[in-house]
């Protein structure tokens, strides 16, 4: 299957918060995702097109309220863009495949990275490394 039909036929099945995180840039309530509280062993991945974001191990809990993590699973996984709105200045940090937004990174994080990735819930698929079962944000 083409990458774009792909990518479409996962947009198809997003929930309406979904489709506003990942597709409008939208920000869930923090405190309400699914996988905030999530402490098991797996792979993070983005929910449009399952590309992998983020392992478990570099996630922490930094009170934020959204799922935080010091570092990407590589570099080349995260587009990293200016974002102005809300009268202020943030790395927004999309999926580096179909763009679908994740959130925010901020220069506050635990070593070693220093960085805290503030990502939605809503804009990712969790892989449990013990069973491969899915849990989508």
């Amino acid at each position: 299957m083409a990458k774009s039909q792909n990518i479409s036929l996962s947009i198809e099945k997003l929930n309406a918060m979904q489709r506003h995180v990942t597709q409008e840039a939208g920000t869930e309530p923090p405190f309400s995702g699914k996988l905030l509280h999530n402490k098991k062993s797996g792979t993070y991945h983005c929910l449009c097109c399952r590309q992998a974001l983020f392992v478990s191990d570099t996630k922490f809990d930094s009170g934020c309220g959204w799922p935080s993590f010091y570092q990407s699973i590589n570099d080349e996984s995260i587009t990293y863009l200016d974002d102005y709105s809300h009268n202020m200045h943030r790395i927004e940090v999309r999926c580096s495949y179909c763009q679908a937004h994740l959130g925010h990174v901020f220069p506050d994080g635990p070593k070693p990275t220093g960085e805290r990735f503030c990502i939605n819930s809503a804009s990712l698929r969790f892989v449990d490394k013990e069973t491969g079962d899915e849990t989508a944000g």
